[in-house]
Formats: structure tokens, C-alpha cells, sequence
């Protein structure tokens, strides 16, 4: 296997002065749903840890069912929430929503998921609109909206400068891995590799995307590989980025990866979050081809894996994404190294909103010093 360092763009460069302004635990949203004890209990759980104030939390009343109809989620999601900022004074000073698990995961889409004009999306993507929507804005329900934070490398996330609600999620296979996102996040600190593997004999963007992430990073602390070998069990790991199990190489459910607190992982995968619910442990990775090897309606890898072996935070896609619209790793992981917020990061490095990506993990995790 070839092992190489990349390359190094001045890494200070990217570093945020208006980072003195973090965001604080009064301007996040926690909404759970009070037909799910997994999601009140997680929701009490980081409210407590993370010093969340009382007030800032939203109680809806939904099936925590993950695919729903465009009409429940707007009547018993959007609604609920957007009433309740309201209620609450809170529409300009909260800048992170938090979902739940239990909180329904995907829109159903009425003309398909697989066209860039599907109506479908995940919940936690439509949901950051809802600061736009409150203002009154109308936005069409097909296809993905224009995310005004992406590439936004020098600008700290506020309102209104940036219509939009930053929405992550506290979800996994079980409650320990839930809690353990947030115990982990508050001990996240900026030490560890960044792990990359490109997917061999590729021109695409995506490998594209992943190389020039490698170079915006210390070179000391890279490790990418190009070569046709996956990467495994490397330790002290603080981000990931990879094609995931569209790596056709990539035949591993777990990487047996050693995660720092507060790691981060990527891939370019189409359904890697379409569900939150937990294999039987003789399931593996498979192909479209045979049926006999999906789980949850698709072979691929999933993103809550990555929870489970010891990932603070992840990207992930309710459905097909298509790679335009994909998580950018080389907006995520230099963002993130140089202290932006999870959420900021993640969402620096989203093209689309009203689509299909989800961000799992607390939203005000940094790496401190």
C-alpha cells in the first residue's frame, strides 16, 4: 500500500479570526419527540451536558417513523417548530437546531428519489430553510436550494447575514452511542490525523475534492492513500474522508479505525444515512446487484458505523445526493481543523439545501487547543 503526505497550503490562512465569537448554548434549538423515550432521554441528556437552557427546548408530537409525507412533516415538524421559535422569541438568536432520534428522518418524495428535480429530502435539510420560510420566503419543493454558507471559509455563521438554520442530529444505534457524540464532543481536542483515501485510477471531482483537502492541511498531519488499498486500523484518527463503499476496493464494513474525541468522518455515499436502525452483526456490505445483500433498501455502507466505532460527528444521505451535491471534504475537514464549529464545517462544505444530506453530532463541538 502507498502511504503519501500531501502537500501544504498555509494552514493559518484558513484559521477564523472572528472565532472569539463562538456560538453559544443559548442560541441551540433541541426538538424532540414526545412519542419517543429514545428521544426525550437523549434530548435531556445533552441539554444537561451541554448547559442548554431549559426554554430552548421543542416537544413535537409525531410517529417516530423515518420516512413521513410532505404534509405530516409540515404539519407536525415544521410547524410545531417554527411556533414555537416564535412563541419563544427565538428566530433570530438560535443559529443550530438539534433533531433527535425519533424525529422522522426523510421526506418521501412523490416523484422519486433518483432525479435532481425530487421532491423528497431529508428532514433535516428542509428544516434549514424554516428561517427563510418565517420570513416569508416561498421555496419550491423540487430539487436542491442553493446553501448561501457554502464556501464560506472566512465568515463566522450568524443571523441574518445567513438566512438559514444550521441542523444536526443526535442519532445512532443505541442510546450509548448516542450519549457517547456527546460526551465525546466535550472533550474534542485538535490533535490526531486526518485520514483520506481516495479511490483508485479516478479522475472524477470527487477524488479531486479529496486530494486538494490533503493539501490544505499540515502535511504532518495527513495520511492519504491513492492506491487501490483501503485504509484500516490506524489510530488516533480525528478525520475521515473517503468514497466509502462506492470505493469498489472497499469491502469492510468497520475500518477498525482508533477515533480521537471529536473525529469526524465523510464519504461520498448515496444512502449512507437511510437509516439509523442497527444491522444484525452477520450483515456486510454488498452490491446492487444482489438483493440478498441489502439492508434498509440499499448494499451500501452506512453512516452510523462510523457513531459506533467511536466518530464524534458524520455526514450522511437519506437518498441519492448525486456527487455535486455531496459533502465537500475540502471545505470540511480544513474548516474543522482550524476551529470552526461541527455545523459550521459541515455546512461550509454542503452545495444544497432541501436535499438530502444529514450531519450527525452536537453542533457546537470545536477543536480547542
Amino acid at each position: 500500500m502507498r502511504i503519501s503526505r500531501a502537500g501544504l497550503v498555509p494552514f493559518t490562512a484558513l484559521i477564523l479570526t472572528g472565532l472569539a465569537r463562538a456560538q453559544s448554548p443559548d442560541q441551540v434549538l433541541v426538538v424532540v419527540n414526545w412519542r419517543s423515550p429514545s428521544s426525550r432521554e437523549i434530548g435531556a441528556y445533552y441539554i444537561y451536558k451541554r448547559g442548554i437552557p431549559q426554554g430552548n427546548l421543542c416537544t413535537i408530537d409525531t410517529a417516530p417513523d423515518e420516512d413521513v409525507e410532505r404534509s405530516v412533516y409540515q404539519n407536525q415538524i415544521e410547524t410545531p417548530i417554527a411556533d414555537y421559535l416564535r412563541k419563544h422569541g427565538l428566530r433570530e438568536r438560535v443559529l443550530y437546531v438539534v433533531l433527535t432520534t425519533g424525529v422522522p428522518l426523510r421526506i418521501s418524495a412523490r416523484n422519486g428519489f433518483n432525479t435532481m428535480n425530487s421532491d423528497g429530502a431529508a428532514v433535516d435539510s428542509e428544516l434549514t430553510l424554516l428561517y427563510q420560510r418565517m420570513n416569508g420566503v416561498t421555496i419550491a419543493l423540487t430539487g436542491a436550494v442553493s446553501n448561501p454558507f457554502f464556501r464560506q471559509r472566512d465568515t463566522p455563521f450568524r443571523h441574518p447575514l445567513f438566512p438559514i438554520y444550521l441542523v444536526t442530529r443526535l442519532d445512532g444505534y443505541s442510546m450509548a452511542d448516542m450519549k457517547g457524540i456527546v460526551d465525546r464532543a466535550l472533550m474534542a481536542r485538535n490533535t490526531g490525523k486526518a485520514v483520506i483515501d481516495l479511490r483508485a485510477y479516478d479522475t472524477t471531482p470527487g477524488n479531486q475534492w479529496l486530494r486538494t483537502a490533503a493539501l490544505l492541511l499540515p502535511k504532518e498531519r495527513v495520511i492519504m492513500d491513492d492506491s487501490a488499498e483501503v485504509l484500516s486500523n490506524i489510530r488516533d484518527v480525528i478525520a475521515y474522508a473517503s468514497w466509502g463503499s462506492n470505493d469498489h476496493d472497499h469491502k469492510q464494513r468497520f475500518l477498525h479505525l482508533q477515533w480521537l474525541p471529536g473525529a469526524i468522518a465523510t464519504e461520498f455515499v448515496s444512502t449512507d444515512a437511510r437509516t439509523f436502525r442497527q444491522p444484525p452483526d452477520s450483515w456486510h456490505l454488498g452490491t446492487w446487484e444482489d438483493k440478498g445483500t441489502w439492508f434498509a433498501g440499499a448494499p451500501q455502507s452506512l453512516t452510523a458505523d462510523y457513531i459506533h466505532e467511536g466518530a464524534t460527528g458524520a455526514s450522511g444521505q437519506v437518498s441519492e445526493p448525486f456527487l455535486s451535491y455531496c459533502p465537500r471534504p475540502d471545505f470540511i475537514l480544513p474548516a474543522y481543523l482550524s476551529g470552526r464549529t461541527l455545523a459550521e464545517s459541515f455546512y461550509m462544505g454542503i452545495p444544497g439545501l432541501s436535499w438530502m444530506n444529514v450531519v450527525i453530532g452536537d453542533p457546537l463541538m470545536r477543536l480547542r487547543p
